[in-house]
């Protein structure tokens, strides 16, 4: 019998009509799986945001598994946000992940809202208690914090703010999580604190992804992804084996599920998910 551990996984809005049925292929596959809820991200300052809310509509249509916008509040104003989160209460979303998010190239000004603390008090002088809110937090710290104590000090304002859980950037160090969250619950935050979850199935993509994000690759990753070169199978093979050990050490250390970053591909979520008796 598989495991009765909650999972999750992330989408990114699609470009075409082609990638928006190839998306819907690959919710369908991973709908199998039994979520606990579908995640669709949010562009720079809303630049998605009608490819999102298209995603959104689909996915909510074809399968009866929850679903949650990404929200962003950099660069936008209180009444557009405002509009969308009557139209997903409207629609029967109970489920948002509040973000800052980043600023649009060439756009100045962070606009009515300028954190993710913001935009969760909003949400909640809006809408009340309606929405089950996730935020994001950063076990290897925000690229952009001082230091790890004001990132943390950032992270539970957000809690404060009103959030009911998070999620974690990316990351290949269970040490690292396991810290941030000794060092939160030792402040007095209880809200569940749920690991993402990158598959490793590209190198150039993955350093590229991290690089981005400040997200640390540890050296012998690095080392060994370099050494297969263009050995496609390799690399899936030592990925599958080294992100699996992670996750495994993460429940076992009582994370409380699992949230994947699928990058709209279906294969490499699910053999995570076999490996670890999830599916």
């Amino acid at each position: 019998m598989p495991r009765q551990i909650p999972i999750s996984f992330e989408f990114f809005p699609t470009k075409t009509e082609e990638g928006t049925q190839k998306l819907l292929h690959v919710h369908q596959r991973l709908a199998t799986l039994n979520p606990a809820y579908f995640s669709v991200t949010y562009g720079a300052g809303g630049s998605t945001r009608e490819r999102t809310l298209s995603i959104v509509d689909n996915i909510q249509q074809a399968a009866p598994i929850p679903v949650a916008p990404h929200l962003s509040c950099i660069g936008d104003n209180k009444s557009e946000i405002a509009e969308l989160l009557h139209r997903y209460k409207n629609q029967g979303i109970k489920h948002l992940v509040a973000l800052r998010g980043d600023l649009p190239s060439g756009q100045m000004g962070l606009g009515e809202l300028p954190y993710a603390r913001d935009l969760v008090e909003f949400v909640r002088q809006e809408t009340g208690d309606h929405f089950h809110i996730e935020v994001a937090a950063y076990p290897e710290m925000h690229p952009q914090s001082y230091d790890f104590d004001s990132d943390v000090k950032n992270f539970i304002a957000k809690v404060n703010a009103g959030a009911n859980s998070a999620i974690t950037q990316f990351f290949f160090n269970a040490d690292a999580y396991f810290y941030f969250v000794e060092k939160v619950r030792k402040a007095g935050v209880t809200i569940p604190i749920v690991p993402g979850i990158m598959p490793i199935t590209n190198a150039s993509n993955l350093i590229r992804f991290a690089d981005g994000c400040g997200a640390d690759i540890p050296r012998w990753i690095r080392k060994q992804l370099a050494a297969y070169g263009d050995d496609s199978a390799s690399i899936k093979a030592f990925g599958e084996d080294v992100v699996a050990k992670l996750c495994e050490t993460l429940l076992q250390g009582g994370a409380p599920s699992l949230h994947f970053y699928t990058m709209n591909q279906a294969e490499p979520t699910t053999r995570l998910c076999q490996l670890l008796d999830l599916a």
